[in-house]
């Protein structure tokens, strides 16, 4: 599988990886075992995570596998922390909290450290410089060798990355963020990507498929072995259910009739190749998901078609987005 640098740092990662959102929770250990090894066979090196994923059971779970299935070298394991389950907190991005909830995460991934460190949500009520001075020391320390961030808005991102910048051998510059982004989400576009790209700051997307919804299973219906199936996931998956994402989607169908590929595959490849994008994480719920996606390794899309999609999925900019003249 190829490899790209993640943002403007030395490490380098394949241009897919792994997401383990489902580990331990709709995920079993013998399916997260056949994913990962297939991932793994098929040169995949990037596995990302989180200390919240099943309550800590997605990182335990990849520390067993890493254990008895797949050297821990042949992979660049990122998890992220920073989110909290408590009734009247949802993120607690505190040197306090992070930095134990980086040593909990470390032992349930039975390792000494994590590739990519990542801040899984912005916190607003403790200050920025408290927080990006946990993931310096997270470094200094030796229990990351990178940092990046997660779901933070385009002037979150520029703030955040601008400050590591400013004190070069101090601070650690941002590697990443991780964001949605698909032909069906394209909002990243608007100050996100533009922030990400002049910091040299790689873009990790998530749900490159639309939640599932850009595979074209939802175009007559909803399957009930699907995630818009199941009673804890329909909700997700509902908000690209509408008539302007059906729209997309039957465009990404027809362009994978006419390269006689999956729409997965259409869908996929778009998104992997958009600038910026450094390797967009999937989700799959099973060994043979996976392997689909994996397939579209050897899929470029030609530029009429990607010209095509960019003009069906394209977002509305307005000021002061775009062009400051339309209002």
């Amino acid at each position: 599988m190829e490899q790209r640098h993640l943002g403007r740092t030395g490490l380098r990662v394949t241009r897919l990886g792994l997401g383990t959102l489902n580990w331990a929770r709709d995920t079993d250990e013998q399916e997260a075992a056949d994913q990962l090894k297939a991932f793994w066979e098929a040169g995949g090196t990037l596995v990302d995570t989180a200390d919240i994923y099943a309550d800590g059971g997605a990182e335990y779970l990849l520390g067993r596998l890493t254990e008895v299935l797949v050297p821990r070298a042949d992979l660049v394991i990122a998890t992220k922390a920073g989110s909290v389950l408590e009734a009247d907190r949802r993120v607690d991005c505190s040197r306090r909290h992070l930095l134990a909830a980086l040593d909990a995460s470390l032992e349930r991934l039975g390792t000494d450290y994590v590739d990519l460190w990542q801040l899984h949500a912005f916190d607003p009520h403790t200050p920025l410089e408290e927080t990006l001075a946990a993931l310096d020391l997270a470094v200094s320390s030796g229990r990351a060798r990178y940092v990046g961030v997660s779901d933070f808005s385009g002037w979150q991102l520029a703030k955040a990355g601008t400050w590591q910048l400013a004190a070069p051998g101090v601070r650690n510059r941002l590697a990443s963020t991780q964001m949605e982004y698909s032909l069906l989400q394209r909002g990243v576009e608007r100050e996100v990507l533009p922030a990400a790209l002049d910091l040299g700051i790689g873009l990790l997307p998530s749900s490159p498929l639309g939640r599932g919804v850009l595979t074209a299973k939802y175009r007559h219906g909803t399957p009930a072995d699907s995630r818009g199936g199941s009673e804890h996931m329909a909700p997700f998956v509902a908000p690209y259910l509408d008539e302007t994402a059906g729209r997309v989607v039957d465009a990404v169908a027809t362009a994978a009739d006419g390269l006689a590929v999956t729409p997965l595959q259409v869908a996929l490849s778009w998104v992997r190749d958009r600038p910026g994008v450094t390797a967009p994480i999937l989700g799959a719920r099973t060994a043979q998901q996976l392997g689909a996606a994996l397939s579209v390794e050897a899929l470029s899309l030609p530029d009429e078609i990607r010209r095509a999609l960019d003009d069906v999925s394209a977002p509305v900019h307005h000021y002061p987005d775009q062009d400051w003249s339309t209002l």
